[in-house]
């Protein structure tokens, strides 16, 4: 289902490029195995050309020369592969030792709660992989009893992460005499100021999550760490109409009548305000870590910017996916020792040298400075404990409930109040399962 994280929107390696890879890594360990006869069965569905790709490629190099008695047969796996077979996979005797999931409630945590996973408190506790992850990032990795996410049991690992920042134009930026805004009300006045040339200040996209990131984001500007903990983790009821959601919907309104979003927002596509902003025909994009290496590659006409978004101390985002541990895996020891080694900062330099966002590596090992530049912001959202994960995640039919209704807000149809009311009867009905 779509979602408005990226990870879950991955697009699929060519399974014939997949096959290749597997059967190079398979050749490695040699067709003979080591005397112990040992195997670590590994799946993961990232592609051979990604930040984690090289980055798990050269650990599996790293354990291969660390343990030459065992055989690593790695598998590659579509994500879809992986999501639809989980339960069924994981609760025979095919499952893998290590495998790569997809953190959240409906994924790792329902995994979890049908004691497909491994408990991996005590081993997190040995290899000291608690110290390497901020709260926020920890929060994913751990679920309670009926599968919730932030619970008190570790059933994975992540070792990379995403978040959401504000992309800009600086040569519009330049042209137009404007700074950098350190404050929502500069911010604001950045806005009006192109609105004032005639320029529709922000690549938006109503049809896709684009848009929801951004009311999500305008809530969080609001919001403190409890409020997240309620809406994300069921702490406590969310009030629809207070506060936080009502600044959001009620400001994005705002935005639409202003001009700082273009009327055609609602049948916009995240690609078109990806390629829009690419093409320079918008100074500022409100959205993913995951643009960052296309932007890169393909912005040629303008230098890229990037900042945080101004008067928020919270932001979207949270790890990326899991290593977990199946709880019929016949070499877990082996699973462990793996997992320690994508931890280690070399292997953690890699993913940040190609464009990911590694959550342990040593800013001094990574050496390409546009890719320094992001780690740095990520960074310092994961020092205060800023990450706060993304709005569709409390149900698994929140995607297209946020959407639909921004996109009756976009075109008038719905006002900020009956756009609240919809979404807080949808997510009621399934949080209030787990309120006490």
């Amino acid at each position: 289902m779509a979602r408005f994280t990226r990870t879950t929107q991955r697009t699929l390696v060519a399974a014939s490029a997949m096959t290749v890879a597997a059967l190079a890594l398979a050749g490695c360990s040699g067709s003979s195995e080591g005397e112990s006869g040992d195997t670590l069965v590994l799946w993961h569905y990232e592609g051979e050309d990604s930040a984690m790709g090289k980055a798990w490629d050269a650990a599996i190099e790293v354990f291969q020369e660390e343990n030459p008695d065992v055989t690593v047969e790695f598998e590659a796996k579509g994500f879809e592969q992986i999501r639809s077979t989980a339960s069924q996979v994981l609760n025979s005797d095919e499952a893998p030792d290590v495998m790569e999931y997809n953190k959240g409630n409906a994924t790792a945590g329902l995994l979890a709660s049908q004691g497909l996973l491994t408990d991996l408190n005590e081993v997190v506790a040995e290899y000291g992989w608690d110290e390497l992850l901020a709260p926020s990032l920890q929060t994913t990795a751990k679920y309670s009893a009926d599968g919730v996410m932030g619970g008190d049991t570790w059933y994975g690992v992540p070792n990379y992460g995403e978040f959401v920042t504000v992309y800009y134009n600086e040569d519009m930026f330049a042209a137009a005499g404007l700074e950098v805004p350190t404050t929502y009300d500069e911010f604001i006045d950045v806005l009006d100021a192109f609105v004032a040339e005639g320029i529709t200040p922000l690549a938006e996209a109503g049809a896709e999550y684009p848009l929801g990131q951004l009311w999500y984001q305008l809530a969080l500007s609001q919001a403190d760490r409890q409020w997240v903990d309620d809406y994300q983790l069921y702490a406590n009821p969310v009030d629809w109409q207070g506060e936080q959601i009502s600044y959001a919907t009620e400001t994005l309104k705002e935005y639409i009548d202003a001009g700082y979003i273009s009327a055609d927002v609602a049948g916009m596509k995240a690609e078109d305000a990806g390629t829009a902003f690419i093409a320079g025909q918008y100074p500022i994009f409100v959205s993913g870590s995951w643009w960052y290496g296309r932007f890169l590659s393909e912005i040629t006409d303008f230098e890229l910017g990037l900042f945080p978004f101004p008067g928020s101390d919270l932001s979207l985002g949270s790890s990326g996916n899991l290593w977990v541990v199946p709880e019929n895996a016949q070499n877990k020891e082996l699973a462990y020792k793996f997992i320690d080694i994508t931890m280690r900062p070399e292997i953690q330099a890699i993913i940040g040298n190609n464009g990911g966002l590694p959550v342990a590596a040593n800013e001094a090992d990574i050496t390409d400075e546009a890719s320094l530049k992001l780690i740095s912001a990520f960074n310092a959202v994961t020092a205060q404990d800023g990450l706060a994960f993304y709005p569709d995640w409390p149900t698994p039919t929140f995607y297209d409930a946020i959407v639909a209704n921004l996109q009756e807000l976009a075109n008038g149809t719905a006002t900020p109040e009956q756009v609240q009311t919809s979404l807080g009867e949808e997510y009621d009905s399934y949080a209030e399962q787990y309120w006490q």
